[in-house]
């Protein structure tokens, strides 16, 4: 049975501080308010049962109330979080999980929740508190995402190339792995992902370079373990998903 964690309060508002080590997992569970997810430091995975996102440091993820959510470390993580009652999350953050760009102004307003002179003088919480939903209020969106398959068969292929990203298995191997044909996975997935599962894949190579783009690594490197010819063909690909160069995402 999925774990409840309840993190009633009082506060329509309360932050929380925490730290995890590369690798580092939390199973699957939720909460009874909404939870706006951020880091200060490090890249987090998080998975709901429909999607897959990571989120850097200039980014966030809204987890409305009772969703389901299971998070992993890429690196080491420090993690800055919003927890918002339910009567006024969704209203201020949508009833779906949603990814935003996190602006300089927002990560310092959190940060300062989290102080201890802030945490000791409730009157002033409650004001931060005001303009810290404010701002979450008129975010921008972020689609640094990737659609999780609901089919079991779709799911397996999937699976395979998010343990193998730099393999290219091919279409024969990936409908081996799901048992099933290869006309049914092309099927599954432009069913379910609106979308071949070459441009799927493709959109799983870009996220996984994600943490080595965060972590500094060269991107010849990077093209190079997730099987580019050139670092300019990965630095193309990586345009046309995310809108900005490799070089220019941080």
């Amino acid at each position: 049975m999925m774990p409840y964690i309840d993190n009633s309060k009082p506060a329509d508002i309360r932050a929380l501080a925490r730290d995890y080590e590369d690798g580092e997992t939390v199973g699957e569970h939720c909460h009874k308010d909404g939870q706006f997810i951020h880091a200060t430091e490090g890249v987090m995975e998080i998975r709901t049962p429909t999607r897959l996102w990571l989120v850097p440091p200039q980014r966030g993820l809204w987890i409305p109330p009772c969703t389901p959510h299971a998070l992993r470390a890429r690196g080491k993580v420090t993690l800055r979080t919003v927890y918002i009652v339910a009567s006024r999350a969704t209203s201020s953050l949508g009833e779906q999980p949603s990814g935003f760009m996190v602006s300089p102004f927002l990560r310092e307003i959190i940060l300062k929740s989290l102080s201890q002179d802030v945490i000791e003088d409730p009157p002033r919480f409650h004001r931060l508190a005001a303009v810290l939903l404010d701002e979450l209020c008129h975010l921008t969106p972020d689609l640094l995402s990737l659609a999780m398959a609901a089919d079991r068969r779709l799911a397996s292929a999937c699976a395979e190339i998010l343990a193998t990203p730099s393999i290219n298995p091919g279409m024969k191997a990936l409908s081996k792995q799901a048992g099933t044909s290869i006309r049914t996975l092309t099927r599954l997935a432009q069913r379910e992902f609106g979308c071949s599962l070459s441009i799927w894949r493709q959109q799983a190579l870009i996220l996984t370079a994600v943490p080595k783009i965060i972590a500094g690594e060269q991107v010849a490197s990077i093209a190079e373990t997730l099987g580019y010819e050139t670092p300019s063909a990965f630095a193309a690909m990586f345009r046309r998903i995310m809108g900005v160069t490799p070089g220019n995402y941080r």
